[in-house]
């Protein structure tokens, strides 16, 4: 695994989720198309969350400290606890990039981790290397999510006009 690469692409991810929420009105970022799903803002204080809760600090335990057990998380049940859709864009914002950078730092300074170490999780076993390849790939999944946002507050917001010849979604 080329772990420079890996954390450029950390970086342009965290880039790319700045770059793709920014400017986006109160109103926009807190709205959900449903009760039951997240706003754009809920995503962001989630990857906040995530990235100094769980992908470092797990990360970590796997390389370094794989015979201690495993803090107790709750990503989900944050969402509404933390209150997340209830805080201020810019600054969740600022503190996701700051946490990221943090990461990046604390990445930079591993020395030939072993990326086939493995701790036992709740579900079975998992390496470093999945940890790792599963934190890069949660940016991922979480842009996907907030494309998806924009264009269903997109659609309702140009209602009545059809958006089918723009292409399926």
């Amino acid at each position: 695994m080329n772990l420079e690469r890996h954390i450029a692409r950390m970086k342009r991810n965290a880039d790319t989720i700045q770059y793709m929420v920014r400017g986006i009105s109160y109103e926009r970022v807190q709205w959900k198309p449903a009760p039951d799903s997240w706003s754009v803002l809920e995503v962001i204080n989630h990857l906040y969350d995530e990235e100094r809760e769980d992908f470092r600090p797990r990360l970590d335990l796997i390389l370094h400290n794989p015979n201690q057990p495993l803090q107790s998380i709750d990503p989900v049940g944050w969402v509404n606890e933390r209150q997340y859709n209830q805080r201020d864009l810019d600054a969740s914002l600022l503190k996701f990039m700051d946490e990221r950078r943090e990461s990046l730092r604390w990445l930079g300074t591993l020395q030939s981790p072993n990326w086939d170490a493995v701790y036992q999780m709740p579900w079975g076993p998992m390496t470093a290397g999945d940890m790792f390849a599963s934190w890069i790939t949660h940016d991922m999944l979480h842009m996907r999510q907030i494309v998806r946002l924009q264009w269903l507050y997109a659609r309702q917001e140009l209602d009545p006009y059809e958006v089918t010849y723009a292409g399926s979604w």
